[in-house]
């Protein structure tokens, strides 16, 4: 049997209307522009308005991911929704969705933070691989202004509201999704949480007194993490999708501050423009922030059709994730590998694989080619003493 995969084939966002400025922000919040932009590198973000919600971004995003697809909302086979700001903790805004855009398909709800879009698309890829849908419809969608305490510079500053989308459709060959990495750490997960409004702390007077209903972060905490996972998730699903960096066109990671994606940059070896940010217009969308920085690349000309890209992400749970992506057609067989063997390890043996394999990459890079061609023999050989286990 043929190995279906999803080409991206239609993608859209929405940002709403009412920017929000670093100036307007230090109007009600001791803070300043200066401050801000050299801790985070955020100048303005958008803010929902009143009668905006997740639904409403999500569908607007959605109509216009379909429009550029050519797809009719029947033809839809399944929706996917990463956020954590849904309207209501019942129904799922999926569900929503689904209805006023008049799909007859399944629809849920992922809820992985700032990752959920890579988690989406990595599930998408899944019902498209095995035969069981043929279009499926992933949006990631936040309004995080509605849950931020506008008393707490450390966190209101950060974040911002918007949508994302994309439109997977089966092909044969390789194409969209074609390698991903999932990670998760729940030690962490106090670092990045909202505690009152769930099961654990329902709604109540307490809640609201002791201010539970807004997230609370441990900024330096979560850098620290970010700092770490970034480079690694990316470089370990550029191993696993049998590619060498530079086959990569461009890495779209999650937005959430410039000096974590300057770091990423250096840990990767990548000069910066050939890394994708928005950072400093949007802040921190969260599930929204990759497919809306996807979308303005697409826009921008910065990838295109035949371009292999990584999208990388962390956020709260702790969790990460990172995909390899090809744009547009499925790729001829030549083009697929500019290895001879394509890994095929167990996860639990993949990582040390990897860890040659990245050293033999950045040395192809950094120094000369002798030391390169000296790394590979090292590389297969670990690939064969894996695969005999």
């Amino acid at each position: 049997m043929t190995q279906r995969y999803g080409q991206i084939v239609g993608w859209g966002k929405y940002a709403p209307p009412r920017v929000m400025t670093n100036a307007d922000c230090a109007k009600i919040l001791d803070t300043s522009d200066e401050w801000i932009v050299s801790r985070t590198g955020i100048r303005e973000r958008h803010i929902a308005g009143d009668g905006e919600t997740t639904k409403t971004m999500s569908l607007a995003a959605a109509r216009q991911a379909l429009d550029h697809a050519g797809i009719k909302p029947e033809e839809v086979d399944l929706i996917i929704v990463a956020t954590s700001s849904p309207d209501y903790l019942l129904p799922p805004v999926s569900s929503q969705i689904q209805y006023a855009l008049g799909c007859r398909c399944g629809a849920f709800e992922i809820k992985a933070g700032c990752t959920g879009f890579v988690y989406g698309l990595s599930v998408a890829q899944q019902f498209i691989g095995t035969g069981a849908y043929n279009t499926v419809l992933v949006i990631g969608a936040e309004i995080i202004s509605r849950f931020l305490d506008w008393t707490d510079r450390n966190t209101a500053v950060l974040f911002g509201d918007g949508a994302g989308a994309v439109v997977l459709r089966a092909v044969d060959g390789p194409t969209g999704v074609l390698s991903f990495v999932l990670g998760s750490d729940g030690a962490g997960a106090e670092h990045l949480m909202m505690p009152g409004g769930g099961s654990a702390s329902p709604a109540s007077q307490r809640v609201l007194d002791e201010r539970l209903n807004f997230i609370r972060m441990n900024g330096r905490e979560v850098f620290r993490f970010a700092s770490r996972v970034l480079g690694r998730a990316a470089q370990e699903a550029v191993a696993r999708s049998g590619l060498a960096p530079d086959d990569i066109a461009l890495f779209v990671p999650h937005q959430a501050n410039l000096r974590i994606l300057q770091l990423a940059c250096r840990e990767l070896g990548l000069p910066e423009e050939k890394m994708f940010i928005n950072v400093d217009r949007y802040g921190n969308t969260s599930a929204a922030s990759i497919p809306i920085a996807l979308c303005e690349a697409l826009e921008a000309g910065r990838c295109k059709d035949g371009d292999n890209i990584v999208l990388v992400g962390f956020g709260a749970g702790l969790t990460w994730a990172a995909a390899v992506v090809h744009l547009g057609a499925p790729q001829a067989p030549e083009a697929v590998s500019n290895w001879p063997i394509r890994l095929q390890v167990p996860a639990a043996a993949a990582a040390s694989v990897n860890r040659v394999k990245n050293a033999a990459w950045q040395a192809r890079r950094q120094v000369s080619s002798t030391l390169a061609a000296a790394l590979l023999p090292l590389y297969t050989r670990t690939v064969k003493k894996v695969r005999r286990k």
